[in-house]
């Protein structure tokens, strides 16, 4: 199909990503991570790339609690 929607791979501070229609408005705190193409070739690109679903901030926390620091709350 030559007018197959296009999709943008998007990210936010929390480093989620997300598959976004390509050119529509991003929600607040979600930018371009820099990959375009079709849904299919955009999931298949976050699954590559996206191998920790945590959010950033728990990531953070539980690496500061391993090596004993401490973190503030937010």
């Amino acid at each position: 199909m030559s007018n197959e929607t296009r999709y943008a791979v998007v990210v936010n501070d929390e480093e989620q990503h997300a598959v976004w229609p390509e050119g529509a408005p991003l929600p607040e705190g979600w930018r371009s991570e820099g990959f375009a193409g079709t849904e299919e070739e955009c999931v298949a690109h976050v699954d590559r790339v996206w191998s920790d679903i945590r959010p950033l901030s728990l990531r953070r926390r539980l690496a500061a609690e391993r090596s004993g620091g401490r973190t503030e709350a937010r």
